[in-house]
């Protein structure tokens, strides 16, 4: 049987055979690589903008053109421009549409990539007290029994209160001394008389 070191030791990372310094030199070189193109792309941006323009947009020459040829020209550069705005409008809207896209499927995967499972909750007693400790921390101060926040009732009380409602005896007679109105009340026993 082997021993546990050696199975230890068949799982253990295995040594990375570069030091830290080569490490670090190598991630320079290719940071200094990394920004030496994007430098070489920029420049090649610009060109191809210059070339783009030159072929577009050749100069001018008005020296030496009457009135109808400066007319003409005139009119020749409104036509394009108005080609040129039509086609930046179009390229535009592209864009938009393909941002809008790109918007959605991100979207679309973040759902995808979202959904798990809610892990089943278990039960768990807790009582008062514990509660608002862990709400208030040390802020919390006394118990939260509260059975014995509860009012006590003396059996005294409640015979006392039995006495009470035996005083009031009649409620017709209440009535009638309350009332003051006996043209209601001959209406009250009429009324139920008829039912």
């Amino acid at each position: 049987m082997q021993s546990r070191t050696a199975i230890n030791a068949k799982w253990d990372k295995p040594k990375s055979k570069i030091t830290a310094s080569r490490k670090l030199s190598l991630k320079m070189l290719l940071l200094t690589r990394a920004c030496e193109d994007l430098e070489n792309e920029r420049l090649e941006r610009e060109e191809e903008k210059v070339r783009y323009l030159e072929e577009k947009l050749p100069p001018l020459q008005l020296s030496g053109l009457s009135l109808d040829e400066l007319q003409d020209l005139c009119k020749q550069l409104h036509a394009k421009i108005d080609v040129v705005d039509e086609e930046r409008y179009d390229c535009e809207y592209k864009v938009g549409k393909h941002n809008i896209d790109i918007r959605e499927l991100k979207l679309k995967v973040q759902d995808l990539g979202g959904k798990f499972k809610k892990p089943a909750l278990r039960k768990v007693r807790v009582s008062a007290d514990e509660m608002m400790r862990a709400l208030l921390g040390s802020k919390h101060k006394g118990s939260m029994d509260l059975r014995a926040n509860l009012k006590s009732v003396k059996k005294e009380d409640v015979k006392q209160d039995k006495v009470l409602t035996s005083e009031v005896g009649d409620w017709r007679k209440n009535v009638e001394a309350m009332s003051g109105m006996e043209g209601r009340k001959k209406m009250f026993d009429t009324g139920g008389a008829a039912q």
